[in-house]
This record gives structure tokens, sequence and C-alpha cells, in this order.
């Protein structure tokens, strides 16, 4: 019998341990992932000037590219993404895209929620109930249906009521990439309001001409968030996507501790 073999087993087995302890298992990355779910009336190229922005702070930015065809769709459309990352999220919704992330924000990656001039449904309401009360903003007196129900809205009115404070090259690719959305979406009822559980950011546009202003200040107040108003339109991440951009890093850091 070899004597020695229990003790060159030990340590080799010493020794193995011992490479392992010195070669930690990497670290899973952290930081959270921003997903940018637009409006109505508009596409994922809405958060291009906000993109570069988080990005040049580390952080991975998506959009997602809404069907606007129904609540539902949205929604898949948004966990699509979502489910895709690594890690932690920050769900963005701008507009239309708040009823959106108030439902897709159930999903257990989210870790915060920022609302940029948008909606923000109580459980079992649709999108635009809490605003009810408050003036009637301009911007819905212009929209044009199809025959299947299907809203845009014409060049003058996204110059004067969706972008005023863009440049006309602007308020013009916003107007040709916007996305026809149904009428009806507006009337669906959300089943969940991560708002409830998840804390939240509200962004108040100040000028803006579709959302009213003060239904969007009571918004934010309803559901608790830490709120940020600029005097923009009902766009602040095109015509001041820095003051967009710092405070969704704001929320991102809030998310990664």
């Amino acid at each position: 019998m070899n004597l020695l073999a229990p003790l060159v087993l030990a340590s080799a087995l010493g020794l193995s341990a011992a490479a392992t302890a010195a070669t930690p298992d990497p670290i899973a990355d952290t930081r959270p992932t921003v997903v940018l779910v637009h409006g109505a009336f508009a596409d994922g190229s809405s958060w291009n000037k906000v993109i570069p922005l988080l990005q040049a702070q580390g952080l991975n930015a998506v959009a997602v590219q809404n069907p606007l065809t129904s609540l539902e769709d949205d929604v898949a459309a948004a966990n699509r993404i979502i489910n895709a990352q690594t890690g932690p999220v920050v769900l963005v919704g701008h507009s239309w895209g708040g009823a959106v992330i108030t439902q897709a924000g159930g999903n257990a990656k989210v870790k915060s929620l920022v609302y940029v001039a948008a909606f923000a449904p109580t459980l079992g309401a649709h999108s635009a109930a809490d605003t009810t009360g408050f003036p009637a903003p301009p911007g819905f007196a212009h929209f044009i249906a199809d025959a299947d129900g299907f809203l845009t809205l014409p060049a003058d009115a996204i110059a004067r009521d969706f972008a005023q404070d863009v440049s006309a090259a602007e308020a013009n690719l916003i107007h040709a990439t916007q996305g026809p959305v149904r009428g009806a979406n507006f009337e669906q009822r959300v089943t969940v309001a991560a708002w409830t559980a998840k804390p939240s950011w509200y962004i108040v546009a100040g000028q803006d001409r579709m959302i009213d202003p003060g239904a969007q200040r009571a918004l934010a107040k309803k559901i608790g968030a830490t709120t940020t108003e600029v005097p923009t339109s009902h766009v602040p991440m095109v015509s001041s996507p820095e003051a967009v951009a710092k405070v969704i890093i704001e929320a991102a850091r809030a998310a990664a501790k």
C-alpha cells in the first residue's frame, strides 16, 4: 500500500481549492438596462436624443417599437425587450407608453418606472380616466381617424400642439415617422398597476398641449412619484433630452442599489 497516496491526493485537492479561490467567479453586471417605450403618434426614434446621453453614462438603452394595435400587443412588445435583458430594468414610458409601462412594469425584472408626460392609470382604469375634469388638450381636436379606427395627427397639429418647441425639420420627421394608434387603445383598462409596488419618477411637460399639465401633476402626485417639471411641449425627450436623461439616470442609480 502506498502511504503517500492520501497525502498526494490531499495536496492536490488543496492546490485545486486554492486555485479555485484565487480565481473568483465572474461578477454579473448589475447596471440596469433602460427600456424606452414610445407613445402614440410616435415611434422608437423619439428617444434618439436621449439614448446617447444614457450610453455616455455606461447604461444600456433599448427602444421598444410599439405596434400601437392594442394595450396587450404593446405590453407584449415591451416584455419581449425586458425579458431579453440579463439584469435589472428601468422602464420608461412617454404619453400612451405610460399605460404600457404601468402594465408591463409588473415584470419582475423591472425595478423602477419613469413616466414622461404620460398616462399612469389606476388599477382597472383606462389611460385617460385620471385626466377627466381637466381642460381638454388642444391637440385632441385634430385627430384623423381612418376606416379601421386608427388615429394620426396632421403635420400642422404636430407642429402646433404635439411638438411646438422643436425645429420645423424635427416636427416634419415626427409627422413622417408617427405610428397610427388604434383609438380603442385609450379605452382599455390595465390589470396591473406597477407604480403601486415600484418606485416611480414623473416628468411633467409644463407646456403640453396633448395631456394637460395640471393632469400630469395630479398623476405624479397620485403615484407618489419623484417629480420634475420642464417647460416643454408634449415631447421633452426631443426638445429637452438632457433633462429627461438626468431623471432616467437618477432612476437607474436607484435601481442599481
